[in-house]
């Protein structure tokens, strides 16, 4: 060790000497710490730097470092009279930068590839335009018989599991302006043709975070779909699976709904919604 050289105190620092210095593996540790922090910084609205520190498992200089360093960016602000650090609006300038460049389309196309892989059934993107469900993305799965491609179609949001998606994700001003431009065409017995009935389903799924529908838009089509959220929390699309009544049952709908919810999920965190307590919105 070099004559005017001191140890550091801090593990952390000496972590970063080990692995040659800021330029080696240390510099990706600290970039790993300093995003960590932000993770927790969305996650509990503020926090201390003790608290920083014990959640990271750190000496508590080292999160008074990485802080600061956030802090310089304008990506933390310090609240000096509360003694915690909070999301700063460098932020915002952040993340007003990407919204405009994802495509919904493109963000879902890998996941719902898999999706129709791993439950072996049809998988749809669908999203809300001019008060219907267009169909922008489908994959089959590897034993689905049926060839028919959705792609561009335009179905009702009434009598679809995706349409329910959509219209529960809608502020009730727009959903009832919707509901009476589209009116409630009957497609099958089974179709909801009342407004209230329509209603208490919609108020089901934006709590279950999911729609089921059974022979409701097409004799022999069952379908489950759940929600696609945005940076905001809106709905901005719906995924499905459906599937032949006489294979896609009740029970098999339900055998999906786990795969079907994490794929959601997955595509809304990359469309930018981030969860901050427990799983994602409903409806």
């Amino acid at each position: 060790m070099p004559p005017h050289a001191h140890a550091s105190s801090d593990p952390a620092d000496a972590t970063t000497e080990r692995s040659g210095g800021e330029g080696g593996g240390g510099g990706v540790q600290s970039v790993d710490r300093a995003i960590s922090v932000l993770e927790i910084l969305a996650r509990t609205g503020g926090s201390s730097v003790t608290e920083v520190a014990a959640e990271l498992g750190v000496h508590k200089s080292t999160a008074s470092r990485l802080l600061a360093a956030l802090e310089a960016r304008g990506l933390v602000h310090h609240a000096a009279d509360r003694g915690q650090y909070r999301l700063g609006f460098g932020i915002l300038r952040l993340a007003h930068a990407i919204p405009g460049r994802l495509s919904v389309v493109t963000e879902a196309r890998d996941e719902i590839r898999e999706l129709a892989r791993t439950v072996s059934e049809t998988v749809n993107l669908a999203v809300l335009r001019e008060g219907h469900a267009v169909n922008v993305g489908q994959e089959m799965g590897p034993s689905t018989v049926s060839t028919y491609d959705w792609i561009g179609s335009i179905t009702p949001l009434h009598a679809t599991a995706s349409g329910k998606v959509l219209l529960a994700g809608l502020p009730s001003e727009d959903r009832a302006r919707v509901l009476k431009e589209q009116g409630l065409r009957s497609y099958t017995a089974r179709t909801v043709t009342s407004r209230k009935a329509l209603e208490r389903q919609l108020l089901d799924v934006a709590a279950q975070g999911y729609a089921a529908t059974s022979e409701e838009f097409e004799i022999g089509l069952n379908s489950v779909a759940v929600p696609v959220h945005d940076h905001l929390g809106t709905v901005v699309a719906a995924i499905s699976v459906s599937g032949p009544a006489f294979r896609f049952s009740d029970g098999t709908m339900e055998a999906v709904l786990e795969d079907l919810r994490a794929t959601g999920e997955r595509v809304s965190r990359r469309m930018g919604w981030v969860p901050v307590d427990g799983p994602a919105p409903r409806g």
